[in-house]
């Protein structure tokens, strides 16, 4: 396939520089006093060479679709996708139509009209049946297209299901958070002004339905067959979260919470099977360019049976546990601190005994 792609950027590479020197020759005769006359030959040489190349251009366009065209999109595994897939494809269809009709028509008038003496254009300023023809039918077209994408974009977008397990994202320079609601299916409120140091994600603590919140990093698991809804956040610039496998992209803005969701439909282990490839994962990636490490940010999603979701998410630690400090700690922290008091204070005594003068 190398050696092909080559032999054709070679081939085309001549063809470039033939066509450089026949312009410098037709250059070189308009200057000159007496200019060769284009003759009919010529032309139909030419005309024949554009069929020639322009048909085998159409039929190179057919067989890269062919056997490149299952490389455009990875295997959906979300419900909607089979719906964003068919929009595509769609849309795909009638670009080919339209490619294919334009660029037929534009082969066969720049074979069939070449310039000959003996031929007359005709010439009419106006056709209002024309106008309408091609400004009503596009129009048409492309009004069906946005109405059938925005049905699609809307049932993912708007009011989740009441069952959906809730799920917020929070992207940041260059790293991914989630938070998963607890056993009442209920993510607790957060805040920007409630961010610490111990507190990355501005969790309000006084909210009783953050305790049993769950906060995860590194990976992020989803139960098969089961919807989910994500609510993303950014806590510093515009990112993107980007599930390419799921059709799922959402911009996370700072200051908002956007929303998407989605029910997963194959697991990981049944998605390698069907790619063949052991090391496969589904993965969220950044989709906007944020910054110097952009392209590592990153996070792999797991999709599981139900049982071992609900395994999994049984073993994270809540909120209460993670953010709360038990009161053996506090106990530990205050003793700690006092007796550190009482170690800087002596040391002061001592440093004021020794400065002080001595007396007779």
């Amino acid at each position: 396939m190398i050696n092909l792609l080559i032999a054709i950027v070679i081939i085309l590479a001549i063809l470039v520089v033939a066509k450089v020197i026949r312009v410098f020759e037709l250059s070189t005769d308009l200057k000159s006093e007496n200019p060769t006359e284009v003759t009919a030959s010529d032309n139909k040489t030419q005309a024949t060479l554009f069929l020639i190349g322009g048909l085998s251009w159409l039929a190179f366009v057919v067989y890269g679709a062919v056997v490149w065209g299952k490389l455009a999109l990875p295997e959906a595994a979300s419900v909607h996708g089979e719906d964003i897939d068919g929009l595509m494809s769609l849309t795909w269809f009638i670009i080919g139509i339209a490619f294919f009709v334009t660029h037929l028509l534009l082969i066969y008038f720049l074979y069939t009209y070449y310039y000959r003496k003996e031929n007359t254009a005709t010439f009419f300023a106006h056709s209002t049946k024309l106008e309408m023809i091609w400004t009503v039918v596009p129009t048409i077209v492309l009004t069906s297209l946005i109405v059938y994408g925005l049905s699609i974009w809307n049932g993912i977008t708007s009011q989740e299901p009441d069952d959906a397990i809730e799920i917020e994202l929070y992207a940041k320079q260059f790293d991914w958070t989630a938070r998963y609601a607890g056993d009442d299916n209920v993510l607790g409120k957060s805040g920007y002004r409630l961010i610490t140091s111990e507190n990355p994600l501005g969790i309000s603590l006084k909210d009783g339905a953050s305790n049993d919140d769950k906060i995860v990093r590194g990976e992020i698991h989803l139960p098969v067959g089961k919807p989910v809804v994500f609510k993303f956040h950014s806590r510093d610039v515009l990112h993107s979260a980007y599930m390419p496998h799921f059709r799922l992209q959402m911009n996370c803005v700072p200051g908002m919470t956007t929303q998407f969701h989605m029910v997963p439909k194959t697991t990981t282990k049944e998605m390698k099977e069907i790619t063949g490839n052991e090391d496969f994962n589904y993965i969220l990636l950044c989709n906007k360019i944020c910054g110097a490490a952009h392209y590592n940010m990153q996070m792999d999603i797991i999709v599981e049976s139900e049982e071992d979701y609900a395994a999994w998410l049984a073993d994270k630690k809540t909120v209460a546990e993670t953010l709360t400090p038990a009161p053996e700690k506090v106990a530990q922290v205050v003793v700690a601190k006092i007796a550190s008091e009482e170690a800087i204070a002596d040391q002061h005594t001592e440093d004021q005994n020794e400065q002080a003068p001595a007396t007779h």
